[in-house]
């Protein structure tokens, strides 16, 4: 049998039941792997003693033939989410020291179904980067390698230590954010499985805000079926969220039955870019044969306003974060600088932020406010909110005419080096990374990455498939074709 935190949680699920292991066996696995796994700077806040609580409370659940699926399953929880009395910091310097009072929806479904905390993950600040690289705990490392070649590279972003984690085999599972593809881009830079759900169908009522209308939780995982699995322990209706939809949650487990005959699978034009990498376009062809064979019809459609999406997000996406952003002030929590003589409200305020919030926050604060300002809130906001309807809009007209899901590239690239994009000059060419993702943001739609092979230099590379809304149980079905035919099972050389 595989090193027990190498397992999967469909492995790890029947193991538990079959008394093979313990929970308490489980989850002592995992926190040795953490334990050796510093150069990753993928866990920043342990709960070793919270876990093996639960682990011991999961166990005689098991015992007692009350066991869900996710009972006794060691997961890692992004830094976005608040767990009561664990650090929650959104890898900000402005929540220094914050411990919330509260559980956040998402892992009370997660603690309530039998899962056990691990702790909290490295992630971009306030989920605002591509790289991982704007943390104030430092860079999270991706477990890959190019042949040959020691240069640390990228696990993605937002959710980069969520990532790396999975892929290192340090949890079993991990919760992540998708604001405009913090959880696909880094799944398909470290070759594991990321779904974003449609918006609403998953709680974000106690996940630290960036942007409001766009963001959404899912799982981290290392194949679709524990996609499925976790994505059952975390959806609910909740009466917290006023954008939680009231929509039963199926069993999504039940819909990978493998058979997609007769679906009819999109492939967006406007998703062929010019400068396209031959690997991804390779890779995209590739991906399209997989779901011929399986029995699936693809044919080319159109999404017009494509070419709209990355600029209208980066209206949209400050826009909301300016607002959400300006509750952090040094008066309630967290952070709070040292005022000098005179200094008053004002003077709190102005260093509290200047402090508090890392470059890249300050950037798109300042980007926000100005697109919300009276002189140009129609001239930016309130064109990127049309636009993003007629996005919206091309995915309807698609999905009418008896698209079943559409199928892109993830990431217009393997990862790269960190460090290697110089952000600060130029941070258009860090935003590009969201290029196949952030139309599924502004439509609200589901998407999931799925790992579907190396490139040259031996890291993986990702496709994504888009879903119909509320549908996440057909598109993981679809998903699964793709992972069966892939046949993916490279991991990374343990270096770390």
């Amino acid at each position: 049998m595989s090193a027990l935190n190498a397992l999967t949680i469909a492995e790890a699920r029947d193991g538990l039941r079959k008394r093979d292991f313990t929970a308490a066996e489980l989850t002592e696995a995992c926190l040795g792997a953490i334990e050796g796994a510093g150069a990753l700077n993928a866990f920043v806040h342990g709960t070793p003693e919270l876990a093996r609580e639960q682990a011991a409370a999961a166990d005689q659940r098991l015992a007692a033939g009350d066991a869900p699926a996710m009972c006794g399953i060691p997961v890692g929880i992004k830094d976005l989410f608040c767990t009561e009395g664990v650090p929650a910091q959104a890898a900000s310097r402005i929540l220094e020291g914050f411990l919330p009072p509260y559980e956040s929806t998402v892992t009370r479904n997660l603690w309530d179904a039998g899962a056990i905390c691990l702790g909290k993950l490295n992630m971009d600040e306030f989920a605002m980067g591509s790289s991982n690289e704007t943390s104030v705990y430092g860079n999270a490392v991706n477990p890959w390698r190019r042949t040959g070649d020691d240069a640390a590279l990228t696990p993605g972003g937002s959710s980069g230590g969520s990532a790396a984690a999975v892929a290192a085999g340090l949890c079993l599972a991990a919760t992540g954010t998708d604001t405009g593809g913090s959880i696909r881009q880094p799944a398909a830079f470290t070759g594991i499985v990321g779904l974003k759900p449609t918006y609403g169908r998953v709680s974000r009522w106690g996940v630290i805000a960036f942007a409001s209308s766009l963001d959404q939780a899912g799982p981290m995982t290392r194949s679709v079926r524990d996609a499925a699995i976790m994505l059952q322990a975390m959806a609910s209706v909740d009466p917290m969220d006023s954008t939680s939809a009231e929509i039963p949650v199926p069993d999504f487990e039940a819909a990978l039955t493998g058979d997609i005959r007769g679906k009819r699978i999109g492939l967006p034009r406007e998703y062929r870019m010019e400068g396209m990498p031959g690997e991804i376009e390779a890779l995209w062809k590739r991906g399209a044969e997989m779901l011929r064979d399986a029995g699936a019809e693809v044919v080319d459609i159109s999404l017009p306003h494509t070419k709209y999406a990355l600029p209208a997000y980066y209206v949209i996406a400050p826009a909301e974060a300016s607002s959400n952003l300006a509750r952090y002030d040094g008066v309630r929590y967290g952070r709070r600088a040292k005022l000098g003589q005179g200094d008053g409200i004002t003077e709190l305020y102005e260093k509290t932020r200047a402090e508090g919030f890392g470059p890249e926050v300050q950037r798109r604060v300042m980007i926000g406010t100005y697109v919300l300002s009276a002189g140009f809130y129609d001239a930016y906001y309130n064109r990127a909110r049309k636009v993003r309807a007629l996005i919206k809009s091309d995915f309807d007209a698609v999905f009418a005419e008896g698209i079943d899901a559409i199928l892109t590239p993830a990431t217009p690239s393997a990862a790269f080096p960190l460090g290697s994009v110089d952000e600060a000059a130029d941070p258009v060419a860090m935003y590009l990374n969201d290029v196949f993702t952030v139309t599924v943001n502004l439509a609200g739609l589901p998407g999931i990455a799925v790992p579907a092979g190396l490139d040259v230099q031996g890291l993986p590379l990702g496709l994504q498939l888009i879903g119909r809304p509320f549908e996440e149980g057909a598109l993981l079905n679809v998903a699964g074709a793709i992972e069966h035919r892939a046949g993916f099972m490279a991991k990374p050389d343990r270096w770390w």
